[in-house]
């Protein structure tokens, strides 16, 4: 700011002074407008000329597409030529595939019944392949023109075989189980009765035989693992009616034996015509097979006593009681409870006696207890 000079007065008030633009930013903002006229002018002058270089390039673009649209043209054309070439031996081998196709997914639903009713016997099969995981060989064939049949028809091959295994599986385990048990069976005397594959039931016309009405193998083989099946059935089913399980459960301990042992009351050797299980008074008592209570009462020496009667003729008798937990004619199954432990009758202290009698001769129960363990053992 400028002063003036006074004298003898007050100096007077300041005249602010204003500053203009500056030159280099005025010649700049002139210059850049001065540009942006010129562009617009050209692009004016020049707008057809642009008009016709976006349309060529456009053109290009187009031109692109259509070559490519004539590339797949003719390689679609080439494939198909070559389907039409080939196509007696492809459709040959696709409608012998399409039909093994067809067998695999029949063979694989009569595996999925025949493992179900395994699963229910306690048997575990193969794993079995998906079905649903077998290529659609025709609508693949006639589309790509390469059906890759070689290895199509292995994996049908491949599919096939694991079914057949599963069956093979299932069948050998439930013979192998049956001729098992049989034979622990019979080794204590007890029959068992098993369906036999015969020719009783059946009958018809006498009529002449028909090309391609032969029975399927496959069929066949399912109906061999049935009936397999059916027999383990049968024999697993008599291990239940057979008094050759625990007859009470918890704490316990074998305290005699079968057989001539020291009699407790005289001292003199006499025949123990069961087993002595040792246990609190008031411990439950199962029956050892299934069956129907056919006594429930007193017997001399045995006090309180529960005779249940199975198949084949055997009884399982239950002595020294304190309690009764069943009736007459009522009918139990393996590990129901009948009776409670005591020392009832000829006695010395609380304790189950346990027999095993047929023709109201006494066997052994040793013998059914053992083969009771190595059965359950082996159907796991």
């Amino acid at each position: 700011m400028r002063y003036s000079a006074s004298f003898g007065g007050p100096a007077p008030a300041p005249v602010p002074v204003r500053q203009g633009i500056r030159p280099a930013l005025f010649y700049g903002m002139f210059a850049a407008l001065l540009c942006a006229n010129a562009l617009t002018a050209t692009a004016f002058l020049f707008s057809n000329d642009i008009a016709k270089l976006w349309n060529r390039q456009n053109d290009q673009v187009v031109a692109a597409y259509e070559d490519r649209i004539a590339q797949l043209r003719v390689e679609v054309d080439r494939l198909h030529s070559r389907s039409y070439a080939q196509a007696g031996d492809i459709n040959l081998q696709l409608q012998e595939l399409s039909q093994q196709q067809e067998v695999l997914i029949e063979q694989h639903q009569l595996v999925k019944v025949l493992v179900d009713k395994a699963g229910q016997l306690g048997i575990d099969s193969a794993a079995l392949p998906s079905a649903s995981g077998a290529p659609a060989i025709a609508p693949l064939a006639m589309n790509s023109g390469n059906a890759e049949i070689d290895a199509t028809a292995s994996a049908i091959t491949q599919m096939m075989g694991e079914t057949q295994f599963a069956m093979t599986s299932i069948a050998e385990t439930a013979t192998e189980r049956t001729r098992n048990i049989v034979t622990e069976l019979s080794g204590l005397g007890i029959r068992v009765t098993l369906p036999e594959d015969d020719l009783d039931g059946v009958g018809g016309p006498l009529l002449a035989a028909v090309d391609g009405a032969e029975a399927s193998p496959m069929i066949d083989d399912a109906n061999a693992v049935m009936a397999a099946l059916v027999r383990y059935k049968a024999a697993r089913d008599s291990i239940d009616t057979a008094p050759i399980h625990m007859p009470i459960s918890g704490n316990f301990r074998q305290s005699s034996g079968f057989g001539n042992r020291t009699d407790p009351f005289t001292g003199r050797r006499a025949f123990h015509s069961g087993m002595d299980f040792a246990a609190t008074t008031g411990t439950t008592v199962l029956s050892a097979g299934a069956g129907v209570v056919s006594f429930v009462g007193v017997k001399s020496g045995y006090g309180n006593v529960v005779e249940v009667t199975h198949a084949n003729g055997l009884i399982s008798r239950y002595g020294h009681l304190s309690g009764f937990l069943s009736e007459v004619g009522q009918r139990v199954n393996t590990g129901t409870p009948i009776a409670r432990v005591g020392s009832t009758g000829r006695s010395t202290g609380p304790h189950l006696h346990f027999e095993v009698r047929k023709d109201d001769v006494a066997i052994n129960p040793k013998n059914f207890l053992e083969a009771g363990k190595r059965l359950t053992a082996l159907l796991g």
